[in-house]
């Protein structure tokens, strides 16, 4: 009775792992056929869960919402490009706040944005309402010129609505077109997604990466050089595997979570990133992430003492997920 016990409990674990292991090839494929059949949706206008700290979003998704020109995603998008919404930022050229305004055009476009009888460049109450008026405010001086009116605006802001207008679009500086081609796609991971989003064309790649590192020890500040034993933290995983195949992500989870848009739990394919969080309403306080397999598990490297595995990611922390893209990744800020 003993042996048949025991026979049995190998044979329900064996095939615990292979229906598992199955379930991993049918996640891959079920992205390469969403790949064919052009799984997608339109960009929303409203903030993805979390996106935007929640000190500040109820004044971006308010004043985000001040002209057609803008909208709470987009002004997130300057917002973190401009300072990873950081109200103390101070930049080399004297840029100042949250929105990083230069003196001289806080001087003439800063607003009392809270009511409270001063214009503070490092009160975001003010800082905030600032950057949307003055956003709204170039698209105004550009808004006769040919081609997409954000998108001038845009250019506006980083070159001056003059150089705008004298080429009838966003002008042929390189400088300028980056700046316009980031917040445009920063501005699709800070939207709320209608619909279905566009799976990754690299996750398999990345999910393949991660899964012939399980096993591996965790390490603090791992990023799996020779140095240091081939080991990784959570980060420096996810980080690798997408390296793998051509995504350079930055260093850190919570900056990580912006390379893409944010697919809801029930609409997971594998290669998502997923988050954990002991604050559900703050991105930037993110502390962990992992590899999404299908099935509600991820691979993760999970912390010091343990070593990369499976883990669920069903748990009071999951914050949210990102799909990555190469865009998406490209437009994020490294000084963040």
């Amino acid at each position: 009775m003993t042996v048949r016990k025991v026979w049995v409990g190998a044979t329900l674990a064996v095939s615990s792992v292979l229906a598992f292991v199955m379930l991993l090839v049918v996640g891959v494929y079920v992205i390469a056929g969403n790949l064919v059949n052009g799984v997608g949706g339109g960009a929303a206008k409203t903030l993805a869960k979390g996106s935007v700290p929640a000190a500040y979003q109820q004044l971006v998704a308010t004043w985000g919402n001040l002209c057609p020109a803008i909208n709470p995603a987009l002004l997130a998008a300057q917002l973190y490009q401009e300072s990873g919404f950081n109200p103390k930022a101070q930049s080399h050229a004297a840029a100042q706040g949250i929105a990083q305004f230069i003196p001289g055009t806080w001087a003439t476009h800063g607003i009392d944005g809270d009511g409270d009888g001063d214009r503070d460049v490092w009160d975001p109450k003010d800082a905030i309402p600032s950057a949307a008026k003055y956003d709204c405010t170039l698209a105004g001086y550009v808004k006769d010129v040919g081609g997409n009116l954000t998108e001038n605006m845009l250019a506006s802001y980083n070159a001056g609505a003059y150089a705008v207008i004298k080429y009838g679009g966003v002008p042929p500086y390189k400088e300028t077109q980056n700046y316009v081609k980031r917040i445009r796609a920063l501005e699709k991971s800070f939207a709320a997604p209608v619909g279905r989003v566009d799976p990754s064309k690299q996750a398999a790649g990345a999910i393949a990466y991660a899964q012939k590192k399980l096993g591996t020890l965790y390490l603090w500040g791992g990023n799996g050089t020779p140095e240091q034993g081939g080991r990784f933290d959570c980060s420096g995983l996810t980080k690798a595997a997408y390296e793998s195949v051509g995504i350079t992500l930055p260093r850190v989870a919570n900056d990580q979570y912006n390379a893409g848009p944010h697919p809801e739990r029930d609409e997971l394919l594998p290669g998502d990133l997923v988050f954990f969080s002991d604050d559900l309403t703050n991105s930037r306080a993110i502390r962990h992430v992992g590899i999404y397999v299908g099935g509600g598990y991820m691979i993760d490297a999970p912390r010091t003492g343990a070593v990369i595995r499976f883990d669920p990611i069903d748990t009071p922390d999951y914050f949210g997920a990102t799909r990555v893209t190469e865009d998406g990744a490209k437009a994020l800020p490294t000084t963040v």
